[in-house]
């Protein structure tokens, strides 16, 4: 298929993609329940809810994404999970503008606000940690 940059499309690479998407669909079952576990039942402010479901979600999705879609076992864990977690940093920054501008200024609801954050920092997340923490 054809390459753009340092992403070769093809069977192998989406079925990579497939895997990050049932990962990420699993993390977002616990980013969700610990958010609103936080905001609903704690009553902790819904950005800080919103980082302490992130934040949990981050270091599951790291585990399974290592192991099980980019079969990746570099004895450097640490490192990689530092890339993995600055990547998961700018993508939470990402979340909260986006949860910001669609819940604050425009009144969205914030769960559905929270949605569409997942989904473009879900892309984010795949392409960043694609070409930057699993390579090799």
């Amino acid at each position: 298929m054809t390459p753009i940059a340092a992403i070769e499309f093809n069977s192998a690479f989406f079925f990579k993609f497939l895997k990050f998407g049932l990962v990420g669909f699993s993390g977002l079952i616990v980013d969700f329940g610990i958010t609103y576990l936080c905001k609903e039942k704690l009553k902790i402010h819904k950005y800080i809810s919103n980082s302490l479901g992130f934040i949990v979600a981050t270091g599951s999705n790291y585990t399974l994404n290592r192991y099980w879609t980019f079969d990746n076992h570099n004895p450097a864990s640490i490192i990689q999970f530092g890339k993995f977690f600055v990547i998961s940093l700018v993508g939470l920054a990402i979340s909260n503008i986006i949860i910001y501008l669609l819940n604050d200024k425009l009144k969205w609801n914030f769960y559905v606000a929270k949605a569409c954050a997942i989904v473009l920092v879900s892309l984010w997340n795949f392409f960043a940690n694609y070409l930057y923490t699993f390579t090799g």
